[in-house]
Formats: structure tokens, sequence, C-alpha cells
């Protein structure tokens, strides 16, 4: 099924972004390709050799009663209805459709493409990994983990390197150092102190070897191994992993936490964006547990201010979680909350600020709960190596593995420096090779195969004999061999596997049809496209919809300073820093007092980049006929070469030459003789950074354009042109309709995305019905209700 997801998710991202039915896409799949590996069984059947009977004709190829009956009831078993004559009857037509697309394809040589079979022999590789394990050791292995996953270990350990492929002396070297630092442990010096100096773990200087606590699946199986057969307070024997050897003292054993549920209210910022932003959310989050001690109700905030748009609609609920599966501090936090109800204060991640609200704890799950998690993790944990040993020991077993001595010799002879350099050479001519080294079955492997082997998969290696290392890779060998022979031949020996495959190849095969005559055909039709939205253009339609802002403030006071500056574009910020520049005669150079009222304007332009400097400057009548050039202008340059100067974008300045003033009277005079500057901004949410500087929760905007049931408050006015404020849930709103756009049939762009699936529809139709004169359908209805149990 994953595979078959990817497809899907590679094909939406050719089609951009198109929107692509899932449930049509689903169906086509449901007959019996997606389906549970882990549901397969592994004992070998046997192949019926009796005539069967047909229950399908598509053409000229007969669909035995068999094969409709495997796919039938694999996806209809456990349906109510499974076997009725009506389920049938519906599944043979889905099933009628299915046959026919991959009966086309057959007859366009899709599968003999070379695409189509290195698609396939990748799939049947994944398909065989069931078949090439040991269930009964792999079961073993999973109640082994469930039993270690309910106690957790804290344990110290110290480590002495020593590669995998090392020598056998090599390895005994490391064996007895690591034999004489236990022996000091255990003669009472200080295993801290004895990690510090011997271990080669380079996190030993900082942590003296410990690691904490940990349970089943968090280290590799042998350190795991070695910990919880260790009593609390005594040092394991050393412990062998492929990082080398370990002892491992074991300091507290203690039941495992279990799963909690939480709800949480989330601040976001981006960790690593702007401080100013953090203090902020930093503040709302610390306002929103502020409202929450004083009894405000938690949905209420939640459903307010979170911003985590998926669990918002939940009260901010999330899946349950045990340890190691959470954001550290988010989980460090989550489970100190001791009481059901109890919430946290501001907890900050990479995500923002959190308030955690404990609203469940959870017993460790039984077997029967985690065994499907259990069973994935064992697979790719390093515990698995002991079940791959089984399964070839049960190979050479089944398959009659024998090996020959002589074969062995011939080609240890031929171990040289090149093997260990990663360029191995051999005399491929040479009589000797061609004696047999071992045989599988019937198969047999002569030394020349496996020479041909190391030619390919010998690498550089340091410290290795070149004897050593062949054996190494001989056992490697004869692993691949023994799993290849096995896999070739399970076709043969498991009736599930042989059908798993062919269900695979039809479903490859329907897929690449399917892309090529409707999902990518719609799209790049573009007349047959536009063709389709004219002759039904009635079915995508608008409703009725609005482009409204939506303000939400704590006072009604806020509201009132809002209202009139909405009449502007840019809208008008007020923020506290001075804004005028009184000048004398004639004077319009920056002087250094007043540079740092300059200097703040590049800081608050940086806050927000919808921010915007309007610069007026004016001058007086008195000082003006005093000079011949304009004053007020020479103003505005001298302000604008300081801006410049200290790194101020000219896009974010607006310029208003005032000119002079034309009163005479020289009160008036002396006042025209200024430059001003005020802020303002192209985004309406600015004046949340204005109004929420003491308060984070003061002021919240929308700003969009809504269809019905976009929006409660929306939804419970009646729309009209203007100014709307009302009270709710203690909050003031003030509603701004700027524009209503009555229902309206959607353009053709507007609606493409719903046009493309429904075009696909109208293709995959027609052409099921040219595939059915093509290929004459004819069902067996006899066989047919023969299957009828209800």
């Amino acid at each position: 099924m994953q595979y078959y997801f990817k497809k899907i998710v590679k094909l939406a991202v050719k089609l951009k972004n198109i929107k692509i039915d899932m449930n049509k896409i689903i169906g086509i799949f449901s007959l019996g390709i997606f389906v549970t590996l882990g549901c397969t069984s592994n004992k070998p059947s046997k192949t019926s050799l009796v005539e069967q009977k047909s229950i399908l004709q598509i053409g000229n190829k007969s669909i035995p009663t068999s094969e409709f009956k495997y796919v039938y009831n694999k996806n209809n078993a456990n349906s109510a209805d499974a076997y009725s004559q009506k389920s049938l009857s519906e599944y043979m037509d889905l099933y009628t459709k299915f046959r026919l697309k991959v009966k086309e394809a057959e007859d366009t040589g899709l599968d003999t493409t070379q695409a189509f079979k290195s698609e396939l022999n990748g799939y049947k590789k994944q398909l065989a990994t069931p078949y090439l394990t040991e269930k009964s050791v792999t079961e073993a292995l999973v109640k082994q983990a469930f039993s270690r996953s309910q106690e957790e270990v804290k344990a110290s350990h110290i480590l002495i390197k020593v590669s995998p492929e090392a020598e056998p002396k090599d390895s005994l070297l490391a064996y007895n150092r690591i034999m004489d630092v236990r022996k000091k442990a255990l003669s009472g010096e200080s295993f801290e102190a004895l990690a510090k100096t011997f271990s080669e773990d380079p996190s030993a200087q900082m942590n003296s070897g410990n690691l904490g606590y940990f349970t089943a699946l968090q280290m590799v199986y042998p350190f795991e191994d070695g910990a919880y057969n260790t009593a609390v307070g005594q040092v394991s024997m050393p412990v062998r992993t492929r990082f080398g050897y370990h002892i491992i003292k074991v300091a507290d054993k203690r039941k495992s936490k279990g799963e909690i549920k939480v709800a949480h209210l989330m601040v976001r910022f981006s960790a690593g964006g702007d401080v100013q932003d953090s203090l902020a959310a930093a503040k709302k989050a610390t306002e929103l547990y502020s409202r929450i001690e004083k009894g405000e109700d938690w949905g209420k905030l939640v459903n307010e201010f979170s911003d985590d748009m998926n669990s918002r609609p939940k009260n901010g609920e999330l899946p349950a979680f045990s340890t190691g599966n959470m954001i550290p501090t988010f989980e460090e936090a989550a489970f100190k909350l001791e009481k059901i109800g109890d919430i946290s204060k501001p907890v900050q991640t990479a995500y923002g600020f959190h308030l955690i609200k404990l609203l469940e704890k959870k017993e460790p799950s039984t077997f029967e709960q985690a065994e499907a998690t259990l069973k994935s993790k064992v697979s790719k944990d390093s515990r698995s190596d002991l079940s791959k040993t089984y399964l070839i020991n049960r190979l050479k077993r089944e398959n009659r593995f024998v090996e020959n001595t002589k074969g062995m010799e011939i080609a240890k002879l031929q171990a040289d420096s090149t093997l260990v350099l990663g360029a191995f050479e051999y005399k491929t001519d040479k009589k000797e090779n061609t004696e047999t080294i071992f045989s599988i079955s019937e198969k047999k492997y002569s030394v020349n195969d496996f020479l041909a082997y190391l030619k390919t998969k010998a690498k550089k290696k340091n410290n290795v004999s070149p004897k050593h290392y062949m054996s190494l890779l001989y056992k490697d060998y004869t692993n691949d061999m023994l799993t290849s022979y096995e896999e070739n031949n399970l076709d043969s020996k498991y009736e599930d596997y042989r059908m798993l495959v062919k269900e695979y190849r039809d479903g490859i095969l329907l897929f690449q049809l399917m892309d090529s005559k409707v999902w990518t055909k719609a799209v790049e039709d573009t007349a047959g496209l536009k063709k389709f939205y004219e002759e039904n253009k009635q079915n995508y339609r608008w409703g009725k919809r609005c482009d409204a802002q939506i303000f939400n403030a704590k006072d009604a006071s806020i509201i009132e300073k809002i209202k009139p500056r909405l009449n502007s574009f840019p809208y008008e910020v007020t923020l506290e820093f001075g804004n005028k520049i009184i000048y004398t005669d004639g004077k319009f150079s920056i002087l250094p007092a007043d540079k740092k009222k300059i200097d703040a304007i590049k800081n608050i332009l940086g806050r927000d980049k919808n921010y915007r400097v309007e610069v007026s400057a004016s001058a007086s009548a008195l000082e003006s006929a005093k000079s011949k050039k304009s004053i007020s202008k020479a103003r505005i340059d001298a302000f604008w070469a300081y801006l410049k100067s200290i790194g101020v974008d000219s896009t974010k300045v607006i310029f208003n030459d005032l000119g002079v003033s034309k009163s005479t009277d020289k009160k008036m005079n002396n006042e025209a003789k200024y430059l001003s500057f005020r802020y303002v901004s192209t985004n309406i949410k600015s004046f949340e950074k204005e109004f929420n500087q003491t308060d984070p929760l003061a002021l919240q905007i929308k700003e969009s354009r809504f269809q019905k049931g976009d929006d409660a408050i929306l939804d419970g006015i009646e729309w009209k042109n203007e100014f709307t404020q009302l009270q709710k849930n203690d909050r003031n709103y003030l509603i701004f309709i700027k524009n209503i756009l009555e229902p309206q049939n959607k353009t053709f762009e507007e609606a493409k995305g719903q046009v493309i699936s429904d075009y696909q529809t109208y293709l995959e139709k027609q052409w099921i019905e040219s595939l059915r004169k093509k290929y004459p359908v004819v069902v067996n209805q006899a066989e047919l209700n023969g299957l009828i149990k209800k």
C-alpha cells in the first residue's frame, strides 16, 4: 500500500496544485492490491493441478473463479454482507473494469518495458520480506521487547573499541583490556573515574559514562541484553557490540511511565527568528497562563488564541505519547504534571511556547496493544540479526546446503593484498577455480563464482589480513546466495506470495495506464478540459462571499481608536518614539541631538516588513523669503541623506514636501519650521503589534475573502458594506465588510482542480465503454451465484 501512495504523491506533484480525488484512486486499487503483508502465511502450499473453472472472460483471457474469490475475500471477508448476491455483483462490476484495464495494458506491451520490469522486481523484494524471516524467533523477540519495555534501566558504561571485522588476536586484546578495567571496578574504584580514564566513548569525558534511563529498543540489542541481565549495583561481564567491548554498571531499574494524553495551547514563533517576535510570543503565552489561573475556560482560550491549527478544533488535544516520542522539553514538562487537569507554565520548544494540560494518564500498553508497533521496531533493530541467523540455518537444512572444503582451500590460496586494498584481481581461466565451493539443492556454486563476488564486494580494509577478510566475505556470500535461492523459489512454495506478486503486477500496469489515459491526459488536454468546463459550468459556483476585516478586541476603546484609521491607506500606526524636529531660521542640517530620533526609525522599520515612515517637511514664510532655495525640500534632502547613510531602504520612506507656510504671524512662523514623521503600515495586522505591546491578547485581526461557514462571527451578522460592532464571549468585535460578492460561476482557473477531477471521471467512463467493445465481457453467472452464502 505504501508503494502506491508514493506513486500517487508523485502524480500529485506532477499535476502540481491539481486536486486529485483520493477516494477515487483508492477505490481503483481496493481490488486486492492494497493488502497487509503481515497477514501472509509462510507455510509452504501445494499448487492444485486440477483445471479450474472460469468466472470471467475478458476478450480471449479467462479469469479463474479461485482468483476472483481470493481477491474478493481479501477485501470483503469482514464485511457484514460478504458473499451476498448484492456484494458479489457490485464487486464483479468493479473487478471487470479492473481486468479490462489490465488487459489493455498487457495488449499495449506495458508489461514488457524495462521500467516496468525494474519496478516490479524491486517491489517483489519487498513482498518477499515476510517470507525471509523466522516467524517464531521474531515473535519471541517481540515478546521479550514488550517485557523489557515495562521497565526503564539507568546505567553507565565503559567502552573499549574494536572493529566487528577485527582479527581474533585484536578482539582478544580488547577483551583483556576491558576485563582489566572491570577488575578495577569490582575492587571498589569509582566507575565514573574509570570511565573518564579508560572509556573510548567520546561522551565519557562529559557524562562519566552515564547514559541515564533507557528502555527496550533504544540501545543496540547486545548492550540492551547486557543491561537488563545485570542486577542493580552490579557490573556486567564484557558485552560485544559493533562498537567494541562494553562493561555496564546498572544504577537503577524503575517501572516505565506508560502513556499520557495532553492538550496544549501553542503560541507560535520561529526558532532563530526575530527576537522581538520571540519576546512577544513569550509575553502572550504568559498572559494566557495568567488568564487560565484566574479561571478562564481552557477550550475558549485555545479556540481563540492557539496557533496549532490541527489541535485547535479539539480544544488542543494531542494523541497519547510515551517517553521518547515527543520533543524533550515538551515531554519533560508534560510528565511532571501530576493531576488530571493540571496546566503547566509556558514551555518553550523550537515551535513556540506551549501551555500543557494533562487530560489522561495511561498505564503501559498491553501486549496486544503494542504488538504491531513492536514488530516493526524489532524488524529494524539490531536484534533482527538473531532472526537472520536462524533463517540462514533453516535455509541450509531445507535446501540441502553442502560445503566443499577443497573448493574453499583453493579460494584461500588466492587471498592476497589486492583483496584488502579493495582492488581484488584473480585469474578466471584457472582450471581449479571451476571446483565447487558449495551447493544449494542441485545448484552448484564454483570458486570462480565466489571470486567474482569478492571482486565486486571487497572494500579497502586496514589492520585485517587477506585470509581473515576472505573468511568474513565468504560468510556474507553464503548468506546472500541462500537468501537469493529462497527468494527465487518463493512463488513455487507459497500461494500467498504468488498471488501478491500477481496483484501488484496488475496494479503497476493499471497505475501506468490510468496515468496516461486519464489522470495526466485530463491535465494536458487543455482544449478538452475547457470544453468540459463550458458544458458543465453550472456545477462550479461560488456561494455568497465577502471581503472583510474582523477586529477582535479586549476593550471597546481599542475598536474606537482603530475605526477612524481604517479610512486611509497605508494605515497609521501609533508608536511611542518622538516624531518631530524643530529648526531655527533657514537651517536644514541634522543635529546630533536629533539623530537618536532618526536612528530609531531604522529599528522600527526593521521590526515589521510592512512598516513605512511618512516624512513631511515645512518652512515658514519669513525664512523662505530670505532664501533662494526651497527650505522644506532641503530639510527633506538632508533627512533622507542621513537615513540613507544608516542603511534605510528608500522603498520604506514616503516624502511629503509641505512647502511654505502661508501665515505671516510670528508665532505661526516659528511652528512652521519643522520636519515630522509618522509610521504607517501596508498590513492591517500591524495594529496587533501596536496594541499588544502590554497585553498580547488585546487585539486579534483576520482579513480575508470569506464564504458562509468560514467564520462564526461573520455568519452571525447581516452582510452589508459597512462597519458592524458587537460583543461576544466578553470580546468586542468590529467587522468591516469591504465588498460583497453574490453567488456566481467560478472562472475556469478557480474551478480547475474540481474540473480536472470531474473530467477524469468522464474520460474514464468513456474509456471503459470503448474497452468493453474491444474486449467482450462474459460473466459466468452460474459460477458467481455458486459463491453466494447469504
